[in-house]
């Protein structure tokens, strides 16, 4: 009978215990990081992992695991001192932008690319222009700088742009995309001049003079809801060949970081559909879970246009809506209650940024009509006005629809005050904490953002802790790599990119605590808890392997860990597959009607 033991006599006569059945594959030899209910970071785990049929069959001794699970055809894997995980689930990110992110000209600072001013972006921009990608585009367009890092300490304006290119539009896309720069033929495609007023929700910056808006000369800077026509016409530009490896490109970048899960937060219908139907061509090879944007399907004429299931579908499932209530902290977007530290410039004294979402009854319609159709909610909220936005009408709606375990998520809420998560805490909130900013945006935030009193408890993951909060922490990926390891490190340490100070180290966590935010926290938030998120018997053999364990390195070498190995389902997709677009490998492609409509 299977997974029964019986009994049987060895050659000597003496009684032998008979193997369950021949599993595919034994680890062992290494460190073993089970991140069970019950393990401590001090544990020494245990010897063996035992892997049939693409689930965990044996968590263990390792000579019992030879005597009962291994067979001649049994592979046995010696670890050789390296580190076995759960795999990593992604508790926020996009994977279209992934793709897009290695589509796209790399306008990122080190550690990640080597754009420093606004001259060594403009040379990215123009060699991308003279790639195949870049030829077949009708705009040229970069990804990922950042004023914070350019040694201008300011956005590219249309004249910096136009330096590029007169004759075809420009598009550098801000590191948070939430921001962009185009040039004059970039304004012109959108139709944007002197008389265009501010859209709701969003703005044209303006070139410095007399005239207030929305009558000044547009400097080519969009925020917002200004700046997503842009996106969404640049990335339509895109040749279909580019547009159909971004799924594959993301899935393989995902695979590279130790990804087994995966989000695509925040798509359109559109794009939810094109989803699907790229899933239907060719299976992924690793879970997508994808969320629809809230203001589209609350609105949708049909009874159930998002189609939630906890069961996937040729590796993608929908689980919910998506909302967006507020902007880019680092790009000073965000909305707070209190004023930034330097305001950007041509905003008002006490400037605190803006809501998405002004009316406050839109945004509790719908969190209420998601929480009737049983689809979970996630928020997109980085400032804490935002962010009370977001209690109050969560507290109101859960109220009307009463109890019930829906695992709603505030995505970022990167300057949540303690009383907020207090508020998390009474209504079951789960905070995602964006936490490699304490890295990337740290001294941006310390100098230019929130001051140092503020900045010290961006990303509260110690606060959350304290209240017994299951959180998370995800990369937000395209806005950083989806980098395992600085998610790790980057709570551990909060160490900053430039000063390499310590952000607020009484919000440090536990090497354990950052490993569980991307494994059995995040398989609680997308209710997967009992089949992924911990190496356990009876639990899908989604794995990763690890160059070192950073529960018993140095916290300062836990940044210089390598993910070698890839597992889903007991099957490796790591190193296997390949970044490139010529590589049929990496999954499915995107059906042509795919856009990108940005993130985050």
């Amino acid at each position: 009978m299977s997974g029964q033991p019986g009994r049987t006599t060895d050659a000597d006569g003496v009684d032998a215990v008979e193997r369950y059945e021949e599993a595919d594959v034994i680890f062992h030899g290494g460190e073993i990081v089970t991140v069970a209910a019950d393990a401590q970071q001090s544990d020494p785990g245990p010897e063996a992992v035992a892997v049939k049929d693409g689930v965990i069959v044996h968590v263990g001794d390792h000579q019992e695991a030879v005597r009962r699970w291994q067979g001649p055809r049994t592979r046995v894997r010696d670890l050789d001192g390296r580190a076995l995980l759960p795999g990593f689930i992604d508790a926020h990110g996009h994977l279209g932008g992934i793709g897009l992110q290695a589509t796209l000209a790399n306008l990122l600072a080190a550690p990640d690319g080597d754009v420093t001013d606004i001259a060594s972006l403009q040379e990215k921009l123009r060699a991308w222009a003279k790639t195949p990608v870049g030829l077949t585009s009708k705009w040229i367009i970069g990804f990922g700088y950042d004023d914070a890092t350019l040694a201008e300490r300011c956005h590219p304006t249309r004249e910096d742009l136009d330096e590029v290119s007169t004759t075809r539009p420009v598009l550098a896309i801000h590191q948070s995309f939430h921001l962009g720069a185009v040039n004059s033929r970039g304004l012109r495609e959108l139709g944007y001049t002197k008389a265009t007023p501010d859209p709701d929700g969003g703005v044209i910056r303006r070139q410095p003079g007399p005239v207030a808006r929305p009558f000044g000369e547009p400097n080519g800077v969009l925020e917002e809801t200004a700046f997503t026509p842009a996106s969404e016409k640049a990335t339509k530009g895109l040749p279909l060949t580019a547009l159909a490896t971004l799924f594959s490109k993301g899935v393989a970048s995902a695979a590279r970081f130790g990804f087994t899960t995966v989000q695509e937060g925040g798509a359109t219908l559109e794009n939810l559909q094109a989803l699907r139907d790229a899933a239907a061509v060719l299976p992924f090879k690793i879970d997508v879970v994808a969320y629809a944007r809230a203001d589209e399907a609350t609105a949708s004429p049909e009874a159930d246009p998002v189609g939630a299931s906890q069961e996937y579908k040729r590796g993608v499932r929908a689980a919910g809506v998506k909302m967006y209530l507020d902007g880019s902290p680092q790009g000073r977007t965000a909305w707070l209650t209190e004023p930034y530290e330097e305001r950007p410039e041509g905003t008002p004294e006490g400037y605190c940024g803006y809501p998405t979402v002004k009316d406050p009854q839109v945004v509790l319609d719908q969190v209420r009509t998601a929480y009737a159709k049983g689809w979970q909610v996630l928020a997109h909220v980085n400032g804490d006005a935002a962010i009370d936005q977001f209690v109050e009408a969560v507290e109101a709606a859960a109220a009307e629809a009463g109890p019930g375990d829906r695992r709603t998520v505030a995505i970022h809420a990167q300057t949540a005050r303690e009383d907020q998560i207090e508020d998390f805490a009474r209504l079951d909130i789960i905070p995602s904490f964006f936490s490699m900013h304490t890295y990337y945006w740290g001294d941006w935030y310390r100098k230019t953002v929130l001051g140092p009193e503020r900045a010290a408890t961006i990303s509260p993951a110690r606060w959350a802790l304290d209240r017994q909060l299951r959180y998370t922490s995800h990369h937000d990926a395209p806005v950083a790599l989806p980098n395992s390891i600085a998610i790790l490190s980057s709570q551990v340490t909060r160490r900053t990119r430039g000063d390499d100070v310590v952000l607020g180290p009484e919000q440090c966590v536990s090497a354990l605590d950052a490993v569980r935010s991307i494994t059995i926290n995040a398989a609680h938030q997308y209710f997967e808890q009992d089949r992924k998120g911990s190496i356990e018997v009876g639990k899908l053999a989604d794995l990763v392997i690890l160059s070192a364990n950073p529960l018993t390195i140095p916290e300062d070498e836990i940044k210089d860990i390598k993910v070698t190995e890839t597992i889903k389902q007991g099957t490796t997709i790591h190193p296997v597959l390949a970044v490139s677009s010529d590589d049929p490998e990496p999954g499915p492609e995107v059906p042509t009607n795919y856009q990108w409509h940005g993130c985050c």
